[in-house]
């Protein structure tokens, strides 16, 4: 019942700043509804301050006071602060005794954008809108509507847009591509989204998030357009581009970039060989298959698939399909020493982000849109990235061998 109590008063609560956004029909354009905003969150502020001037003084405002008789509201004073929605004059409430000391807009501070930040933040780790009311209503007393969170968070878009659309170096000897599935509405259907991430290491040897494409369906077509999109933004050539067997993106990538290696993520073929191998049978099959991508060279490593083939078609006839059909995106790991195998046999790379966006899926189940999508994505891999400053380990080892395995191209 409380639940439901709760949704009615945030139903109510959201009507009511419609109707102070739409009243006196002076709304006709965008820039209308960002004043309106605006006011609408100076006013949330205003009465922030009021609640913090209740519990410093242990009563509302016109009430009685037996505790403390000897301070009281003494008016207030007029400040003009920077927010992220622009300059918003707001009254400060006083004291007589001058100790009342606002936590929403300390003294001396031109800028409370803080509040703006904090929700923000929240929104990053996936936090609904409606949690995130709730948090600032725990936090100060009041709510702020689902929209004004919104907006909020808008507020991020033009900088996400030019990181979409920033300069990348010329050369990337390796680039990881995964994906990560979550539940977005659209059109009043919830259905499932991949954002493909699509990451990279420079020749300095500093990984980098390349893009985030929300996409539906796997196609050579699709994958053009996420590879014109890196060429556009100034990629001339990649060496090896790491993935799981997505459908399609062999053929794009022999169009986009004719002289990258395609090589399949060695655990991920693995695990789907596995997948439907009986328990009893699992750690022998996976020491088989472990033989094979450990070999010194592809020759050997050819020959051990057909052995394990052989050994194990009668129980499992079709496991090791998988190994023949892909060889050709398997065997360009053979001609590199162990430093470079361990860095291209997965994606495990990209998983230390991937975790960080799985983590979203828990905080929320569904999200409203694909660009709120998108703006929680650009949001939790700034976060995860902020720290990415240092080389890869032994990177100039690795760097040394890929200059004669690839002579001329780095």
């Amino acid at each position: 019942m409380e639940e439901k109590e709760r949704k009615i008063a945030e139903e109510e609560a959201m009507n009511k700043l419609v109707k102070e956004i739409l009243k006196n029909g002076d709304v006709k354009t965008v820039f209308d509804v960002e004043s309106k905003l605006k006011q609408s969150f100076g006013k949330v502020i205003q009465s922030m301050l009021e609640e913090e001037m209740n519990e410093h003084l242990g009563h509302e405002k016109y009430e009685y006071s037996k505790e403390n008789k000897t301070n009281y509201r003494n008016g207030t004073s007029t400040k003009k602060v920077k927010s992220n929605l622009g300059e918003l004059e707001i009254k400060i409430p006083r004291d007589r005794n001058g100790e009342f000391e606002p936590i929403i807009v300390p003294k001396h501070s031109r800028d409370i954008s803080n509040i703006e930040q904090q929700i923000i933040n929240l929104y990053s780790m996936g936090t609904s809108t409606r949690e995130i009311s709730n948090y600032i209503e725990e936090m100060y007393g009041f709510s702020v509507s689902a929209e004004m969170v919104s907006n909020i968070t808008d507020k991020i878009i033009p900088e996400m847009e030019e990181w979409k659309t920033r300069r990348l170096e010329e050369i990337y000897p390796f680039v990881y591509i995964d994906a990560i599935h979550f539940n977005v509405k659209e059109n009043g259907v919830i259905g499932k989204k991949a954002a493909y991430v699509a990451m990279g290491i420079s020749k300095e040897g500093i990984k980098e998030v390349l893009g985030i494409y929300i996409g539906e369906n796997e196609s050579s077509k699709f994958w053009m357009t996420i590879f014109n999109n890196l060429k556009n933004r100034g990629i001339k050539d990649i060496l090896v581009i790491s993935s799981d067997g997505l459908a399609g993106m062999r053929e794009a990538i022999q169009v986009a970039f004719p002289k990258t290696e395609h090589q399949t993520c060695i655990v991920h073929l693995t695990r789907n060989t596995l997948k439907y191998v009986s328990h009893k049978d699992k750690y022998k099959f996976a020491q088989d298959l472990k033989a094979i991508y450990t070999a010194s060279d592809e020759e050997i490593g050819k020959k051990l698939m057909y052995e394990v083939t052989e050994k194990w078609k009668e129980k499992y006839p079709t496991a090791m399909d998988r190994w023949e059909d892909n060889w050709g995106i398997i065997s360009p790991f053979f001609k590199f020493s162990q430093k470079i195998r361990k860095m291209i046999y997965t994606t495990n790379s990209i998983e230390s982000l991937n975790s960080s966006y799985r983590r979203l899926n828990k905080s929320r189940n569904v999200y409203p849109t694909k660009d709120s999508l998108m703006k929680v994505l650009y949001l939790s891999t700034k976060k995860v990235t902020k720290n990415w400053t240092s080389k890869v380990p032994e990177w100039g080892e690795v760097l040394r061998e890929l200059e004669i395995i690839y002579n001329g191209r780095i």
